[in-house]
């Protein structure tokens, strides 16, 4: 397949990229969020509870989604004003979303979740049984049986009419707001949103085509110059004339996640939710901090899990002692991108165990864990990730029957899905090239940000970079009739001279900024053995 990739120009790319997207959406072409199924009702139940002066409470998850939904409905409740009663469960006590743990020290008339509940079954029949009306807005794949709410607000639902199915859970919670404005009547502007919905998106790998595409690219542009303190610290922070998917992707959102994967979300949510930008950097500071230790924790976990693996299972599942739980999905997606398969990290704790799946390729995780859900006490997710929880004594038992099961499938589902576009000049690479990549951002999920391959190219030197020196800095010569040399980056990769010194690998270019000057800047995707 490499060999037949096609040589390209700046013109080629130029048009490859144009051919992504018939047109651009504008906000005001959004659909309306009435079509979401039972989103009306649930906004008048909402209106129901402010006008009658009901007590309100707001459930959340502890990832950057969950975070950001619930920022944005307190922000949007703080300007109606009204009172707003706000849980984000911790992972430790509390589990995921509205649970009956949870549901111990609430007293109140209506709960809203946001970026959970629909697998809320026991949950929704305690607040039956106590009188509470539960409206849950969600974008998970609902299972076999859905909760018995007053209101489900989920793209995924097979009643559901919305005609964009891929949102996230801050979307889902936006919408809903857009039309409790209309039923209250108020001058809310929703685009003031579009910083932290951006964001959530971003996180939580939605597509970025569509509207997602336009909320991104809208949410982008107001982080640049929006008065919110949070985004105020962010754009300080990364300190760029622009701000790209990237920079929230690799930079922000791991920060965000920090917090509920280690301590407890309520650290992020008031990082979103400050009034001024001194407690917002003060959040931010510990945002920073807890990401330095999760770092630490997911790098000695990683470790671990790997001399756990079977090699010669197509689904790894490897499970350890205590390994962190707020980890366990970041060591899940390092062993996909190590062995190249699925891979199910789990964490015992006594006689349960519980943790994080991550797929690959063309499987999709959450059937193959839903065809073996009898071996589990819960699960769910979507194809390319999942979490699940069972009884320690039954991880072998379920090893064995999700590798049966992905005995089934074709041996071409299991390959990663890298398409490279092509191979590039290097001596075309330049601020000319960078213009014309700038033209198609955001990229992310559906629309990557195109990758080029190098074929045996001359390695030059190699300095290791980062406080640990675990970063290469390659300096390379495409092609052995050429005077200039240029700069590769691997992050996470300690590259060693090889004995030909050719590198071949793929790679894609973005912009470094620094004191004011953008030059290209080449990140090593993946190095192929000799070809």
């Amino acid at each position: 397949m490499l060999s037949k990739l096609p040589h390209l120009n700046k013109s080629d790319l130029l048009e490859i990229l144009s051919s992504r997207f018939e047109s651009e959406k504008k906000l005001s072409q959004i659909p309306n969020p009435a079509l979401l199924h039972d989103a009306p009702k649930a906004a008048k139940r909402i209106a129901h509870a402010i006008n009658n002066a009901q007590k309100i409470t707001l459930v959340g998850d502890y990832d950057v989604d969950g975070v950001s939904s619930t920022a944005i409905m307190v922000d949007f409740f703080r300007q109606i004003p009204y009172p707003l009663t706000t849980i984000i469960p911790n992972r430790f006590h509390d589990g995921y979303g509205v649970s009956p743990s949870v549901l111990d020290r609430v007293e109140t008339d209506l709960i809203i979740t946001v970026d959970n509940g629909i697998s809320a079954i026991e949950a929704a029949d305690i607040c039956k049984q106590r009188g509470i009306d539960l409206i849950i807005t969600d974008h998970h794949t609902p299972g076999d049986k859905l909760p018995d709410a007053y209101a489900i607000v989920d793209p995924k639902l097979s009643s559901c009419e919305y005609p964009f199915k891929e949102i996230c859970g801050a979307e889902v919670a936006w919408l809903l707001l857009a039309l409790l404005k209309k039923e209250l009547s108020l001058s809310i502007d929703m685009r003031q949103f579009l910083d932290i919905l951006a964001i959530a998106i971003i996180a939580d790998i939605m597509p970025l085509i569509d509207i997602n595409r336009t909320l991104v690219k809208e949410g982008l542009k107001l982080l640049q110059n929006s008065p919110r303190p949070a985004s105020i610290i962010i754009r300080d922070f990364l300190n760029k004339s622009s701000i790209t998917s990237e920079d929230i992707a690799f930079q922000i959102a791991p920060r965000i996640n920090s917090a509920g994967r280690l301590e407890d979300a309520s650290i992020a949510l008031d990082f979103f939710t400050a009034q001024d930008t001194h407690t917002a950097y003060k959040q931010f500071e510990l945002l920073g901090q807890l990401n330095e230790l999760r770092k630490e924790t997911e790098a000695q976990t990683t470790k671990e899990a790997i001399a756990c693996v079977r090699e010669e299972d197509a689904v790894i599942v490897v499970a350890g002692e205590e390994w962190h739980e707020g980890v366990v999905g970041i060591a899940a997606s390092r062993l996909v991108d190590r062995f190249e398969k699925p891979a199910i990290v789990l964490s015992i704790n006594e006689e349960s165990a519980k943790g994080s799946a991550r797929s690959i390729g063309n499987i999709s995780i959450y059937e193959l864990i839903k065809e073996n859900e009898h071996l589990l006490t819960k699960f769910g997710g979507h194809k390319m990730a999942a979490g699940l929880g069972l009884s320690s004594k039954m991880i072998e038992t379920f090893r064995k029957a999700i590798n049966k099961s992905a005995s089934n499938l074709p041996a071409k589902d299991f390959i990663p899905l890298e398409s490279i576009t092509g191979i590039f000049e290097t001596e075309e690479i330049d601020n000319e090239l960078l213009n014309i990549l700038d033209r198609f951002e955001p990229y992310g999920e559906a629309n990557v940000r195109p990758t080029f391959f190098l074929h045996d190219a001359e390695v030059i030197s190699i300095k290791l970079m980062g406080s640990d020196k675990s970063h290469s800095r390659i300096e390379i010569r495409q092609y052995p009739h050429q005077r200039k040399t240029i700069e590769l980056i691997a992050f996470r990769t300690v590259f060693e001279m090889p004995p030909n010194r050719k590198i071949s690998c793929s790679y894609s270019i973005t912009k470094n900024e620094f004191n004011g000057r953008i030059t290209p800047q080449l990140l090593i995707k993946k190095i192929y053995d000799a070809i």
